[in-house]
């Protein structure tokens, strides 16, 4: 595939579409693939039309936005920082943009609140702050002489612990139905989304990722040290703070529709390299569609593994997750 990434880009898009459709028939009431096409055809039941349109498109259009704005999240931070067990969730960004998310809730209003129009646009810029925020602690924190992979790791778990201290401390003021949400919601849940909360994600995902993409060749030339980018023309300071700019707002607003959903943003971009190769200019597209793809996969299983009960898809994505993270860890020789 890496010799003609075009079928890998075709084959990963019919993938996608597949599993799209098969989700589509899967839930609590079955819609059959035929039954599918005669909602989309106007000849439908009404109930159809009510579970397709109101509940489970919104919420796989959301699954493929937000897997693709952690996912390319992740690549930006593993090229930045040259250190392959980068992750926003890891790392601590994810937690950052929560707590400000639940500073939000907690100082502005009520949950019944926080799901008028205004704030659901609102919310994705407070978890850009607080991502940002969070970002900027763990490279000042994890800089000696540069940046090394497994101390940027060590300050990412700890910062990421700190800020887990503080959405505690915020929760228990909250009454009890908020906290239940809110701890729901940290864990990664797409449940109960609504078209405009797609909206609400949407200029996020649709205009930094082409502008990263865009901007890949300092990516590239970032990766071969600060002495070689300067050589080459490249404003290393100046690109990292772009950079970093960017993978903290995919990460904020992803976190702030979709909840704190780890290590999407570690696997993607490794598996999206593993096939496609290490080239930002491919791997940064190619992470979008594959963190689309598993999220949308993961966000299937949350809602008919335990049917009519279900998972948070954080916690799927983080079954699946953990366990490469461990994998890459033993394997690193940092």
């Amino acid at each position: 595939m890496r010799k003609n990434p075009g079928w890998f880009f075709v084959t990963v898009l019919i993938v996608i579409v597949a599993t799209f459709f098969l989700s589509l028939n899967l839930g609590v009431i079955r819609i059959t693939p035929i039954e599918v096409m005669q909602v989309f055809l106007g000849q439908g039941t009404d109930q159809q039309a009510l579970v397709l349109y109101e509940f489970r498109l919104p919420r796989m259009v959301l699954a493929l936005l937000i897997g693709a704005g952690i996912a390319v999240s992740g690549a930006v931070l593993q090229g930045l920082s040259n250190n392959e067990l980068a992750d926003p969730g890891i790392l601590g960004i994810n937690a950052g943009a929560g707590l400000a998310i639940v500073l939000f809730i907690y100082f502005i209003g009520d949950s019944t609140a926080t799901l008028s129009t205004l704030s659901t646009f609102i919310m994705p810029i407070f978890a850009f702050l607080g991502a940002l925020v969070a970002a900027i602690l763990i490279y000042v924190l994890a800089w000696k002489k540069g940046i090394n992979a497994i101390r940027l790791i060590l300050v990412g778990i700890g910062v990421n612990a700190g800020f887990g201290a503080g959405l505690i401390i915020f929760q228990l003021k909250m009454d009890p139905q908020d906290f239940m949400q809110a701890t729901i919601w940290l864990s990664g849940s797409i449940w109960g989304t609504n078209w405009m909360q797609v909206l609400a994600i949407l200029p996020w995902i649709l205009l930094l990722i082409p502008f990263v993409t865009y901007r890949a060749r300092f990516l590239n030339a970032l990766q071969l040290g600060d002495s070689m980018s300067k050589g080459l023309g490249v404003s290393v300071e100046r690109q990292r703070l772009i950079f970093l700019l960017i993978s903290t707002s995919l990460a904020g607003a992803s976190v702030a529709v979709g909840g704190g959903i780890a290590f999407l943003g570690l696997v993607a971009p490794h598996l999206a390299r593993r096939l496609i190769g290490p080239k930002h200019q491919l791997l940064l597209p190619a992470s979008a569609l594959v963190g689309a793809l598993l999220l949308l996969v993961a966000d299937m299983l949350a809602r008919n593994l335990l049917a009519p009960s279900e998972i948070p898809v954080g916690i799927v994505v983080s079954a699946i997750g953990a366990p490469y993270f461990l994998y890459l860890l033993m394997k690193s020789k940092s």
